[in-house]
């Protein structure tokens, strides 16, 4: 009996990536929660142009950075973590950032010939018309933000979770992780899901997208890849 329970006891390292696990869902869920008690009234407020538009650009971005972005960076903190060891470095940079696009190509693809692309837009949120109708400087200043939160945040959220679940549940299968496969669903579940033919079908590529970028991520063992998707790619469809 004694050593069934010490099988089954959590080292010091398993607990330490739970509390991690836990740090971020709770994070991302108080903020979705919110999200989902006020959030048509802040979809109306940022939607509204007789606004200036940094209140509504800091509003939107808050909320995507509370859902994808503040449970990674609060466990960086506590852990005296950098992003670089998340896989924010320059070796296998390319290849991480050219594996991710391959694995986005059946995504754009779908999108021109379902007839969803309306034009290649990197970087475009709610309120990026009015951004570039306050100026150049507004322009360049919003567009930051816009990348550093939808884009990097966003992408680099993906990497984390899925690098998190698959120290604490290894394996050892070159193309199954327990983490890709959970961050993929994340990402799929996070998003608007149609059951008709052409839902389907975006799901389906969809879900190739990310796991892909999150397997390629695993074997670069470099994120820019996530990055690069999400502010070039999946926010620009």
């Amino acid at each position: 009996m004694k050593l069934l329970k010490r099988k089954h006891e959590l080292t010091v390292e398993q607990k330490r990536l739970d509390v991690n696990l836990w740090i971020i869902a709770l994070a991302s869920m108080l903020v979705y929660s919110v999200y989902a008690v006020i959030g048509s009234n802040i979809m109306a407020f940022c939607k509204d142009s007789s606004i200036s538009v940094w209140p509504r650009l800091f509003a939107s971005a808050a909320m995507e950075y509370g859902v994808a972005g503040l449970g990674i960076t609060i466990v960086c903190l506590l852990r005296r973590e950098s992003f670089a060891s998340y896989g924010l470095k320059k070796e296998n940079a390319l290849k991480a950032v050219v594996g991710a696009v391959i694995c986005f190509i059946p995504f754009i693809v779908f999108k021109m010939v379902s007839g969803q692309f309306e034009g290649y837009k990197p970087l475009s949120v709610m309120v990026t018309n009015d951004l570039h109708k306050a100026g150049i400087i507004s322009t360049i200043i919003g567009t930051l933000i816009i990348g550093l939160v939808w884009g990097f945040f966003e992408g680099f959220n993906y990497a984390v979770i899925a690098e998190i679940i698959s120290r604490r549940y290894p394996t050892e299968n070159k193309f199954f992780d327990w983490g890709v496969l959970v961050a993929a669903v994340m990402g799929i579940l996070f998003h608007p899901i149609h059951f008709d033919t052409l839902g389907l079908i975006d799901l389906i590529v969809t879900f190739i997208a990310l796991y892909g970028m999150l397997i390629v991520r695993k074997h670069t063992g470099n994120s820019w890849g996530c990055v690069f998707a999400f502010i070039f790619i999946w926010n620009a469809f």
